[in-house]
């Protein structure tokens, strides 16, 4: 069964509304992955290895201190959200899925947070932010978007503000035991609901001091650090004068 038809040509275009179809359709399962629950567990010793790189994780978000006007792009179901609600004075919430919108909302702690259903490749910052932040986002950027997104965070940004970011190392143990991870470089992947639908997604592997070396040529000041071999994280602003050209 696939979630593949003629609604979704072989195109950037399709695959980004392929990609936004998978994750609507995802969302009422998509805490299975992060709790390794039914096709995501691979065995206790993994899942211990699996929790302990989010620890991390979410031990970097905290100590990055997200304050002022937060903006969050891609929240999903409101984990990375819940953490930046502990210290920001007003959060707006981002995602093209109301479905992962409905999810988050669930969270008590989410209750006055100002969710936004836009597709970020459409969407244009209402005002300055003094942080954005987005987790297992990048990844699903394309490559011919990679620096135009960035130019779009850069405006969203007051003028001493800064970036937070998490995402996936290549890591074919932590996928589900039914997905077949393709290589590094592939650019894209498979991926597969409870019910057997398949989805095509943007999915990109980086390598951290690549990362920050391409930031660095688009005008970034970044520091991009592993977990381990799991996640990275990476934090930093623009490069002092980027928008004065």
């Amino acid at each position: 069964m696939s979630g593949r038809d003629a609604a979704f040509p072989v195109t950037e275009r399709g695959l980004l509304e392929e990609q936004v179809a998978y994750y609507r359709a995802r969302a009422p399962e998509y805490e299975e992955w992060f709790r390794r629950q039914g096709r995501y567990s691979r065995g206790v010793e993994a899942d211990a290895r699996w929790f302990a790189e989010f620890a991390t994780a979410r031990d970097r978000l905290r100590a990055f201190g997200a304050r002022g006007d937060v903006l969050e792009i891609a929240c999903g179901t409101g984990q990375t959200t819940s953490i930046l609600a502990e210290t920001a004075a007003r959060l707006t919430a981002l995602d093209a899925a109301p479905e992962m919108i409905a999810e988050a909302r669930r969270r008590p702690a989410l209750s006055t947070i100002e969710f936004v259903e836009a597709d970020v490749f459409a969407w244009e910052p209402p005002r300055s932010f003094d942080a954005v932040v987005f987790t297992f986002w990048l990844s699903h950027v394309p490559a011919e978007r990679f620096a135009s997104f960035w130019r779009l965070v850069a405006d969203a940004l007051a003028p001493s503000g800064r970036v937070f970011f998490g995402d996936s190392l290549y890591a074919p143990w932590a996928t589900a035991i039914d997905h077949e991870l393709e290589g590094p470089d592939a650019g894209s992947v498979t991926r597969r609901l409870n019910d057997g639908r398949e989805f095509r997604i943007v999915k990109r592997f980086f390598e951290p001091s690549e990362l920050e070396s391409e930031l660095l040529r688009i005008g970034w000041e970044i520091e991009v650090q592993a977990t381990g071999d799991l996640l990275l994280t990476g934090s930093g602003r623009p490069h002092p004068g980027q928008g004065d050209a």
